[in-house]
């Protein structure tokens, strides 16, 4: 007999933070039993065991967290070589996740540098009596994590069904309410959003679209409509989809002139972030931003608000719809965020 028909609960293990944060909005405790380095939130799944390290050690502290004495450049570069060598920056500990018995893995398949690997985890799973159902979440709009809620409840069993359509409707009511205030007949400011410092990497996926729908524009790397959906406006914005975050070169930056500047490097704290601002700032070109001489520059903890396609990108949609339209009434309490030069 297996755990979920002894308990009537499934045991879920979440190799992928937001995966975590997906299930914690369906249930709040009981299902999962393990976790990555790197689920940290909400605070009680530190409780859970951790079945995952960062193979780049010399960048990262024992708990995961990158190391703020490395700088920017230097963890490009060991990704960078990492990657290139075809080894995964990451590794399960395969005997501790037998132990523990799951009847669902989640898991991703959208970015080798922010989770361990698909096939890595599917290969584990195969060896696991069962198996394991192994769910891989592959976001890149808004909807797509909507969506992702719907496909984790219903990878749960069918009584968690409903509650999954509860938490989404939620949210989609939150997109919604927020969309309100962006006028969608006006072209509006440029907003660069910079996911990593050095070198320069525009934003990639949902967070273009967050921007888009937020009244922005992001003209290095803007969505574009999916085949055979016509002009995806309106109601059918979800349609349109932006490439992977890319590297911009400084000219790049500074000829689109961004009238809002968000520096929100991935995997990186408020500290961190505001770290890497201060280099910046120290850059020639820096001054020339209008969003620099306009006081409009925002440091953002990118790691918990942009990066993880999980609930909470859409207290970061609030914040950007509040910060860009001037509604300072939608940005969410407590918000992990500062303005630079304030």
């Amino acid at each position: 007999m297996s755990e979920t028909d002894r308990t009537g609960m499934p045991r879920v293990v979440s190799l992928l933070p937001s995966a975590t944060e997906l299930l914690s909005v369906i249930c709040t405790e009981g299902l999962l039993v393990g976790r990555s380095h790197e689920c940290d939130f909400p605070a009680e799944v530190r409780s859970v065991p951790a079945l995952t390290r960062a193979r780049v050690m010399p960048l990262v502290k024992p708990g995961g967290e990158i190391d703020p004495s490395k700088d920017p450049s230097a963890i490009d570069r060991a990704v960078r070589d990492s990657l290139g060598s075809g080894r995964s920056l990451y590794e399960v500990d395969e005997a501790a996740l037998a132990a523990l018995k799951p009847d669902v893995i989640l898991t991703q398949d959208v970015c080798s540098v922010c989770s361990i690997d698909l096939a890595s985890v599917e290969r584990v799973a195969r060896t696991l009596p069962g198996p394991p159902r192994v769910v891989s979440l592959n976001p890149s709009t808004i909807e797509d994590v909507l969506d992702d809620l719907l496909r984790v409840a219903a990878a749960l069993g069918p009584e968690w069904g409903s509650r999954g359509d509860r938490a989404m409707v939620g949210l989609r009511e939150r997109l919604f309410r927020a969309e309100e205030y962006v006028n969608p007949y006006e072209d509006g400011p440029v907003v660069a959003f910079l996911e990593w410092t050095d070198p320069l990497f525009c934003a990639g996926h949902w967070t273009v679209e967050l921007i888009e729908r937020a009244g922005g524009r992001h003209p290095w790397n803007e969505t574009v409509a999916r085949a055979d959906s016509g002009a995806a406006a309106g109601p059918q914005r979800g349609a349109r989809v932006a490439g992977a975050s890319r590297v911009v070169s400084v000219e790049e930056l500074v000829n689109a002139r961004p009238e809002f500047l968000v520096v929100a490097p991935c995997g990186f704290s408020l500290d961190q972030a505001w770290a890497c601002t201060e280099e910046l700032a120290t850059r020639e070109w820096w001054g020339e931003l209008p969003a620099v001489k306009q006081g409009r520059v925002a440091v953002v903890d990118g790691n918990q608000m942009f990066n993880r396609p999980g609930p909470r990108l859409l207290d970061a949609f609030e914040w950007l719809v509040g910060w860009v339209q001037q509604r300072p009434e939608l940005v969410p309490h407590g918000f992990p965020w500062r303005v630079w030069g304030a």
